[in-house]
């Protein structure tokens, strides 16, 4: 009997994909806990040369740039924050409008000592990078935005109508309670329905990000950074100088696809247009080599 359980164990190690965990941080980075007004950013730093600053989304943490980080990292500053409210930075009552965050991002620049940057962001990353851009135009070398739309920016109003949107508007109490202790299952549907492959968000991966969501009060932040979205239209609407540094937009094919790009001229002078084939939402994961490959050369103009 033990022998034929070694056997089916044998049989099921050999039959299932290995784990991938999280890739980690190269030994040469560093942490700092970055207080700002209202927030303590957890921020990673590491290499030397022109600053990159890299912005997570919702079901991410800063941990999804580690390759991104490592290969800039050779010619660049390379600074990952948890955004507010996610990841292993503070969970403050407010500020999660994207004006604000953008805020937070330009204070650990300044505790940094550096003063221009390239911003990347994806998915709300992609709008806290947008803010950044926007309100500090002079200190903004470059923009990468990355897979998400850009609430008041372009054909907002048709995209926000998306079902697959409705998250936009999910949260409160009642909605808190339901996901409690459930964050996987919540998680999941972020991971399964706005990839292109599943199967690429490994069951490590997942595991790593659920856990970092279950600790007290993160979802409520993750709620509140969609909940804010509506006034981070109102904002954007009021900016009405468009974007003249060189702005990179990449869209995975079967998630944004051309419209990251048709969104960004809506707003700024010079778009680069980027879409990475057979990719979901999801690009770091689903297509980390491409998605390298394509700010790499961005940033090589």
């Amino acid at each position: 009997m033990l022998k034929l359980a070694i056997s089916i164990i044998g049989i099921l190690t050999i039959a299932l994909p290995a784990a991938a965990e999280v890739k980690p941080f190269p030994a040469s980075f560093r942490i700092e806990e970055i207080k700002t007004e209202g927030a303590t950013i957890h921020t990673r730093i590491g290499g030397q040369g022109p600053a990159v600053v890299l912005l997570h989304g919702f079901g991410d943490t800063g941990d999804m740039w580690a390759p991104l980080a490592a290969d800039l990292a050779r010619d660049h500053t390379v600074v990952v924050p948890d955004l507010r409210g996610m990841g292993l930075s503070s969970h403050p009552a407010e500020g999660y409008d994207k004006r604000t965050q953008a805020a937070d991002i330009r204070a650990v620049l300044s505790k940094l000592g550096l003063d221009h940057a390239v911003i990347i962001g994806h998915d709300i990353g992609t709008m806290v990078a947008y803010a950044y851009a926007a309100r500090y135009p002079d200190k903004t070398d470059k923009l990468v935005v990355m897979d998400a739309p850009v609430p008041g920016v372009g054909p907002w109003d048709s995209i926000v109508r998306s079902p697959l949107l409705w998250h936009f508007d999910f949260g409160g109490p009642d909605m808190e309670r339901l996901v409690k202790g459930r964050e996987r299952i919540y998680l999941d549907r972020f991971w399964n329905d706005f990839a292109g492959d599943p199967k690429k968000i490994d069951e490590a991966t997942r595991r790593h990000y659920a856990k970092l969501y279950a600790a007290p009060g993160a979802m409520h932040a993750a709620f509140a950074q969609f909940r804010a979205i509506r006034q981070d239209a109102v904002d954007n609407a009021k900016s009405t100088a468009r974007l003249e540094m060189p702005v990179l937009a990449i869209g995975g094919e079967k998630s944004f696809g051309a419209n990251e790009a048709l969104v960004m001229r809506s707003a700024a002078d010079h778009v680069t247009e980027v879409v990475i084939a057979g990719s979901g939402h999801w690009l770091m994961e689903e297509a980390p080599s491409e998605t390298i490959a394509a700010i790499r050369d961005f940033l090589a103009k």
